[in-house]
């Protein structure tokens, strides 16, 4: 004998007050009932009946243990993983702190026609080297910009880039779009006559730094003539590596960490593209108190550079706070001027 069905509605609520509706076919269930999950924010999912309706074959409720991984693995598929290294947002961050320095904004047109906001720092006099800068993956210009203002008392101009769906920038954050990004903003610089930008130097930060040497290592080759060096500030060595090293970090993803890594694509792995960067002068600075980031990515990215490079490792080093420090600063003045200088004409 058939089995009559139901179409059921539920109705996702957690502790944080969110609610979700759903519907989902139950064969067989006449009464409403309460599923709970096993999860920190006690999340409860209510069922109740609607019209009936004819289903092929029942749904098998699976194990409860397994729910989190079943949505988490839909997640990464459904998302693409850009959820997980994106965190954007468009609110100015620190409004009451002054940059301490002229500020123009740049608008910079993406490949699919977006306008990218870029804040253009000059040099106090004629620049020694214009810097790119490119930032990590949360927030937006409005508070990474502060990494790089003391530059132009320096003599350094620099050209400050907020990905899509980063700041005032148009469009919507995902990993392709940070690439071409940094690749239209190189080539605005390219495009300005060598007198006005000095030599380039391409400096990022985080997902910056990884970014900055992939963007090198497939420049052309007009690009690369003007650029003089690379610097990359806890950058990581791949997004695959990465990734595994976070969902390692979480006790319901460690056991899966290594085929749930593999929905994260490498295309854009920096350590498979760091050895074409020379010629042009790489730095590697990476804190060896990070906790974001390990340093064992920058010792993997320099064993895979080609020379002239350099690594320096900060015993006392967090995350992405190496020019916060005095001495730090100090030294890569020298750096900058020393590889300004070898590519000045």
């Amino acid at each position: 004998m058939a089995s009559s069905a139901h179409a059921w509605t539920c109705r996702t609520t957690c502790s944080c007050r969110a609610t979700r509706p759903c519907t989902w076919n139950c064969c067989g269930a006449t009464s409403r009932r309460t599923t709970r999950w096993p999860s920190a924010c006690a999340t409860s999912i209510t069922t109740e009946p609607e019209a009936s309706s004819q289903v092929n074959m029942p749904i098998r409720i699976l194990p409860r243990p397994v729910r989190p991984l079943l949505v988490l693995c839909l997640c990464l598929l459904l998302g693409g993983c850009t959820g997980l290294f994106l965190y954007p947002d468009r609110v100015r961050h620190l409004p009451d702190r002054a940059l301490g320095t002229p500020a123009e904004d740049m608008w910079i047109s993406a490949p699919d026609g977006s306008r990218l906001h870029a804040l253009f720092l000059p040099a106090q006099g004629p620049p020694r080297a214009t810097l790119l800068f490119l930032h990590g993956n949360a927030e937006n210009l409005s508070s990474h910009v502060h990494a790089v203002t003391w530059l132009p008392a320096q003599g350094y101009a620099v050209l400050a880039l907020d990905y899509r769906g980063f700041g005032q920038s148009q469009g919507s954050a995902d990993v392709d779009a940070i690439h071409e990004d940094a690749a239209a903003a190189l080539a605005w610089l390219a495009a300005r006559p060598a007198a006005d930008t000095g030599p380039l130097v391409v400096y990022g930060q985080s997902l910056g730094g990884s970014v900055a040497i992939r963007l090198v290592a497939q420049a052309d080759d007009a690009q690369r003539r003007r650029i003089a060096a690379v610097v990359a500030d806890s950058a990581f060595s791949s997004y695959r590596g990465i990734a595994r090293e976070k969902l390692a970090q979480v006790w319901l993803t460690w056991p899966l960490q290594w085929p749930l890594s593999w929905l994260f694509s490498d295309r854009y792995s920096a350590v498979e593209a760091v050895g074409r960067i020379g010629p042009i002068p790489l730095l590697l600075i990476h804190g060896q108190r990070d906790a974001v980031v390990g340093y064992s990515h920058a010792q993997r990215l320099y064993a895979a550079a080609r020379e002239p490079k350099a690594l320096w490792l900060l015993p006392e080093g967090g995350h992405i706070d190496a020019v916060r420090r005095e001495p730090v600063r100090a030294r890569l003045l020298e750096y900058l001027e020393a590889a300004a200088g070898r590519a000045a004409p």
